[in-house]
């Protein structure tokens, strides 16, 4: 392929997942982050949140598992939200494991977001008609469930 040809590059930005789902990712993202602004989260802070909230906490691992993150990059997410109170992080039967837990501060902010996150849910599914919304978080879960 002939990265100086404009059609390459067209054929690559019409048909690359990786570039789809990424520009697409980035933008959805922005979209939250501007609901979530007036309770003080973020778009990747609420999913933490939200599965954080188990009794006895979630380790390191099985959290990073479900978000689908780098343990490194769920680490950085899960200080800030420990330094706000909003999450707990404490030493498992094996000293070596960490577990995270919501604290009631958390579920509090969480349950803050959760009109917001409805509202924008609804604004994107309106965007793009109901029936495509569903087919595409339908995609979505069974890519990652592959990948």
């Amino acid at each position: 392929m002939d990265l100086d040809d404009k059609n390459t590059r067209w054929h690559i930005y019409l048909n690359c997942a990786c570039f789809n789902l990424r520009r697409a990712a980035r933008l959805v993202t922005q979209k939250y982050d501007q609901a979530f602004r007036e309770v003080g989260l973020t778009a990747n802070q609420l999913p933490i949140l939200i599965s954080a909230h188990k009794d006895g906490g979630l380790s390191m691992s099985k959290l990073a598992k479900i978000l689908g993150m780098e343990r490194t990059t769920l680490t950085r997410n899960i200080a800030v939200l420990e330094r706000a109170g909003l999450l707990d992080v404490t030493s498992g039967q094996d000293k070596r494991e960490r577990l995270v837990a919501i604290t009631q501060k958390g579920r509090d902010k969480a349950k803050q977001a959760m009109p917001l996150w409805q509202q924008t849910q609804d604004e994107l599914s309106a965007l793009v008609g109901e029936e495509q919304w569903q087919t595409l978080l339908a995609g979505l879960r069974d890519v990652s469930g592959k990948v």
